[in-house]
């Protein structure tokens, strides 16, 4: 993996001096360092890929499947749980919590696994939910599990026989609506400074931000191995991990701060 451009880390680290709130919005990418699949792009897990019913993965992970055949989406679900087990958040999510105590942070993410919030991130918006977080579809039971080692696949729910579903945003499936809300209410408050991380930002709710930010003039930071949807937009495109890259910049901001 590539080191980041020393340079742009530097100038990074300046504005981040400058700042007081912050917005970092986050994919797959950043629990990579954690041993985790991107799904798409490098070391993608369905890159490309039909399921073994030939489905696709968009298809096999759809409310609609999960409706007609929960079998084929709990059998999907499983494995991308099954990809998170045993692995924990990095240093990545880790400086992020950390930077709780210097400013005003908000993070935005895509991912199902649980890392920001494990690291101690609070004001979190987990845009896709929770996969640990399950609910009956029929009845309000509701529980978090570590992990769905012990659970049968497709589970029932204890309480009414019905399915039980993990709280996380399948494809064809709208947005939660309190999380929109929450998105929004700080994005009216304003960033000073904003970061897309480990995200190809496919969808327009991860793209609309930093792109607005560059339209108001505000300093926005892109933290991919690769080209996306809004590295044109970017001010500072760092073309490297997310780890060493977070780590590079807050070694910078400390060495300025001393």
């Amino acid at each position: 993996m590539h080191s980041p451009n020393p340079a742009l880390v530097a100038r990074i680290a300046e504005e981040l001096r400058r700042a007081r709130r912050l917005l970092f919005i986050t994919g797959a990418g950043i629990s990579a360092d954690s041993g985790l699949p991107t799904y798409r792009g490098i070391g993608g897990l369905y890159n490309d890929q039909a399921t073994e019913e030939s489905f696709s993965i968009e298809t096999a992970l759809s409310g609609s499947m999960l409706e007609t055949n929960p079998a084929i989406t709990w059998k999907y679900l499983g494995q991308i749980e099954s990809a998170c087990r045993g692995a924990r958040f990095n240093d990545a999510h880790a400086i992020i919590a950390e930077w709780q105590n210097q400013f005003d942070v908000c993070v935005l993410t895509q991912n199902i696994d649980g890392f920001h919030r494990d690291a101690g991130s609070r004001n979190l918006i987990e845009i896709h939910g929770d996969i640990h977080d399950l609910f009956c579809t029929r009845c309000d039971y509701t529980t978090t599990v570590p992990d769905y080692s012990g659970l049968e696949i497709p589970p029932a729910c204890p309480r009414c026989q019905s399915l039980v579903r993990p709280r996380v945003v399948l494809f064809g499936e709208a947005l939660p609506s309190a999380a929109i809300q929450h998105l929004y209410a700080e994005l009216d408050q304003g960033f000073d400074l904003v970061f897309s991380i480990g995200t190809t930002s496919v969808f327009p709710y991860i793209a609309g931000p930093v792109v607005q930010a560059s339209q108001r003039g505000v300093p926005t930071v892109e933290i991919n191995p690769g080209d996306t949807h809004v590295t044109r937009f970017v001010d500072y495109p760092l073309t490297a991990g997310a780890m060493v890259s977070l780590r590079a910049i807050r070694d910078a901001l400390q060495q300025e701060s001393n």
